[in-house]
């Protein structure tokens, strides 16, 4: 099977030749594993999606010092606090969706596709209403206005649910086939609101975002989530992303619980990958293959992310194992 093919089948609840290599974000060690180019990587790593390359806005203070466009609070680099407190601010932290195809460089894009054309192209962001609104407004804030002033905060999460179709709608636009909706909901003991308020004020966000991006769409989000899952089913994501182990994400029971309706992509534990035990890895990746692939509708990745500060011998021999240990077999059916 194609890559492409290879994904579609888990999208689908078949079985492919394969369990599907779905690694959304490799945002480092690009050096020490040996590659020179963000996008290439991908394919070079033996995955099956690959990323759809995009920037972000010029002259965004994003990850650097001060005020972003979105009214977060950057310090050193690091997300401090929100500075949308009242309609004005809104208004102002809110760039306009037109500008969603600034993100995107159609030339680039247009080469990449040109040189995997059997790879299935992704596009996966940090753009999810919810958490684009708390970090906007800073949690303490978010979280206080959402009793005393739910009016206020629905129009945030409208506001950035409108940004987010746009991002989608333009990446659809320029061949992206599954999206990946970065929308992070809980801490490691649960979600960060209750599953009556998730119903109120951001499923219908979730749902027509779904309904409207024109492409399959993933929910990442770290932490336990597993109460709000039903709230996904409803949503109508194709699958959920992530699936946390040190916040009690037990991909077994998961997968008995909502493996029909959901595809499932995730699970090995990144703090296995900060380590130096070489057969540690090995023996997570056989347990997320044995306790996913089942039936199908499976793909295998980490549950957060390729990020600076896992050990890079451990990311290799991730990928290896997956690439040795992933093919389906009578018995594991």
């Amino acid at each position: 099977m194609t890559p492409r093919e290879r994904v579609f089948a888990a999208l689908d609840h078949r079985i492919p030749d394969r369990v599907p290599r779905f690694e959304v974000w490799i945002d480092a060690l690009f050096d020490a594993l040996g590659q020179d180019d963000p996008t290439e990587a991908y394919v070079n790593l033996g995955q099956d999606c690959l990323m759809m390359p995009s920037s972000a806005q010029l002259g965004s203070n994003a990850g650097k010092d001060g005020v972003d466009e979105w009214g977060r609070v950057w310090r050193e680099g690091a997300y401090a606090d929100g500075a949308v407190d009242t309609e004005a601010d809104l208004e102002r932290f809110s760039p306009p969706p037109a500008l969603a195809g600034r993100l995107f460089d159609e030339g680039r894009i247009s080469a990449l596709r040109a040189r995997h054309p059997d790879h299935c192209l992704i596009y996966g962001s940090h753009i999810g209403p919810f958490m684009a609104a708390y970090m906007a407004m800073g949690f303490g804030r978010f979280f206080l206005r959402l009793a005393d002033e739910p009016g206020f905060v629905a129009a945030l999460l409208e506001a950035r649910t409108e940004w987010c179709l746009a991002v989608f709608r333009e990446a659809v636009r320029l061949g992206a086939e599954v999206l990946v909706l970065g929308d992070d909901a809980a801490h490691k003991n649960g979600p960060m609101i209750s599953p009556r308020l998730w119903q109120e004020m951001v499923l219908p966000c979730h749902r027509r975002i779904v309904r409207e991006a024109k492409a399959p769409v993933i929910w990442h989000s770290d932490g336990n989530i597993e109460p709000l899952l039903p709230k996904a089913l409803e949503a109508g994501f194709a699958g959920i992303h992530g699936l946390e182990p040190a916040a009690g994400m037990d991909l077994a029971r998961v997968k008995r619980e909502y493996g029909r309706d959901l595809v499932l992509v995730g699970n090995i534990d990144v703090r296995v990958l900060c380590g130096r035990d070489l057969a540690a890895v090995r023996d997570e990746v056989a347990r997320c293959l044995g306790q996913g692939s089942p039936g199908g509708g499976y793909m295998i990745s980490t549950c957060n992310s390729i990020f600076d500060g896992i050990n890079p011998a451990a990311a290799a021999e991730m990928f290896r194992c997956e690439a040795d240990l992933g093919a389906y077999a009578v018995s594991r059916i």
